[in-house]
């Protein structure tokens, strides 16, 4: 993960933005009074979308078992 003071970020911050989206990788901004960390929308729609799925009663556990079957048993024949 990379990390850089914010008076760094803020004389980069649109190549920041262009690694924070490319890379996938979170950007810790470290500042005198606080730290802030720069992630993608996009990155940042996959972890609300996450969350939410995983607040939902045995969502975990369905999706967990999904990912253990094998494609042939779960595949249909579709009747278009």
């Amino acid at each position: 993960m990379a990390v850089m003071t914010a008076a760094d970020a803020a004389t980069n911050f649109f190549k920041l933005m262009d690694f924070a989206r490319q890379s996938h990788e979170p950007v810790i901004i470290s500042g005198e009074r606080n730290n802030v960390v720069l992630v993608s929308e996009e990155d940042w729609n996959s972890i609300q979308e996450t969350l939410y799925l995983c607040s939902i009663p045995g969502m975990k556990e369905s999706i967990l078992a999904a990912r253990n079957e094998p494609l042939t048993e779960s595949v249909e024949e579709l009747d278009w």
